[in-house]
């Protein structure tokens, strides 16, 4: 099969061979064929897409965002430190219970995939900022209703992955940030500003709740890619490097 010849991405390929190999099943269980032709080939993989995340500058500034003088601004400051702390999927932060966080020990207990728990360290600043919004916010938002919801709607109601969605856009906006951005953006640059300073992949792994260390691994990519564009750019014998600047002359030399 020449399908890499006819110019088609290493997915559309997997397609073509999965619909190739599904019509051969068919010929062999209606006895019209007595082998699939395609079964010593290897289906094509595509390279892993490297996550993109924002910069330290991009995140600080993404923070800084809300207006904390209002009871909805110190929720969305906890929301967002609480996030880029943890590095929480969306659907995590939006179903923590109040009894989920233990702000004193600084830690959280995540609900992820499969229903599996996790424990999460939590650090200061998010800590203090989830405090100041359990100190007074978060009972006027609701008023004289109930919930167990740690993070709620001015109706009492718990966050939804869309709503948070569109708050993240909005302060992204206000921030500057003019890249696509997506509350899974958040989680790669916790995950990569953590592995960037040298952080153990398992601890990563332990805290991102992904089952398998080759998930996490591919932060390593991120921050090996990083490497390479600051050696490309600064290495003397790079030959992207820029040239050196000229030394400035000493008046009268």
């Amino acid at each position: 099969m020449q399908l890499g010849a006819r110019g088609l991405s290493k997915r559309s390929q997997a397609r073509h061979l999965a619909a190739v190999r599904g019509f051969h099943r068919f010929l062999i269980a209606e006895k019209h064929a007595e082998k699939d032709p395609t079964e010593d080939l290897d289906t094509p993989r595509s390279a892993r897409k490297l996550p993109s995340f924002l910069t330290l500058e991009e995140v600080e500034q993404l923070l800084a965002a809300p207006d904390e003088r209002h009871p909805t601004g110190m929720r969305d400051k906890a929301m967002l430190e609480l996030l880029y702390a943890t590095g929480l999927r969306v659907s995590e932060l939006c179903s923590l219970g109040i009894n989920d966080v233990q702000l004193g020990a600084g830690y959280l207990v995540a609900k992820g995939k499969g229903s599996k728990e996790r424990v999460v360290p939590v650090g200061s600043v998010a800590v203090e900022k989830v405090q100041a919004y359990l100190g007074g916010p978060r009972q006027h938002l609701l008023g004289k209703r109930q919930s167990r919801s740690l993070f709620i709607t001015p109706r009492g109601g718990a966050f939804t992955r869309q709503g948070f969605w569109k708050l993240l856009k909005r302060y992204a906006l206000k921030a500057g940030i003019r890249k696509p951005i997506s509350p899974h953006k958040l989680r790669h640059s916790f995950a990569t500003h953590l592995v960037e300073r040298g952080a153990d992949l398992r601890a990563v792994q332990a805290m991102l709740g992904h089952a398998d260390l080759a998930t996490t691994q591919i932060y390593t990519h991120v921050n090996s890619a990083r490497l390479r564009a600051v050696y490309d750019e600064h290495h003397p014998r790079s030959e992207t490097a820029a040239p050196p600047r000229p030394k400035r002359r000493k008046p009268g030399a």
